[in-house]
């Protein structure tokens, strides 16, 4: 497999701008941009973009409660998904978590989402719960969670 030779960051104001017009069309339509926007102004919250030859292919964000991280989102654009992109985000936001001195991390992922089910795994997350018809009253979210 090709190095990805990817550089993950804080987000700034311009790579939000980047995302105006192209965040449910390349990456996800799970969020508005408007969302994304005051998540990312949010002082509770941490966001990352990871970059490859300066073009954005994903990010992801940590909601900070207490000395809990939640991971918000990791979402990676349409046409870069499983070159590893979310593993190396993934992991990011666990380091980030340990450095702000976070005990654990939880996530909520939809059932049916195995390839990023297995990945939380490997990570070492455990299933801790079931939020039953979480996703459009249909699907339910598993909650994991890594203690660190």
């Amino acid at each position: 497999m090709e190095s990805l030779n990817l550089t993950i960051n804080q987000i700034t104001d311009d790579d939000l701008e980047f995302f105006k017009d192209k965040l449910n069309s390349e990456f996800d339509d799970f969020w508005t941009y408007s969302i994304l926007e005051e998540e990312c102004k949010n002082q509770n919250t941490i966001y990352i973009v990871a970059k490859q030859d300066d073009e954005i292919v994903g990010f992801a964000g940590i909601l900070k409660i207490l000395n809990e991280a939640n991971i918000m989102n990791i979402v990676v654009k349409k046409d870069k998904r499983k070159l590893g992109i979310g593993k190396q985000l993934l992991s990011e936001l666990i380091k980030i978590s340990k450095e702000q001195k976070m005990e654990s991390i939880t996530l909520e992922v939809n059932e049916h989402n195995i390839p990023a089910i297995a990945l939380y795994e490997k990570f070492g997350f455990k299933t801790v719960g079931i939020r039953k018809k979480y996703y459009n009253n249909t699907d339910s979210a598993i909650l994991m969670t890594l203690y660190l």
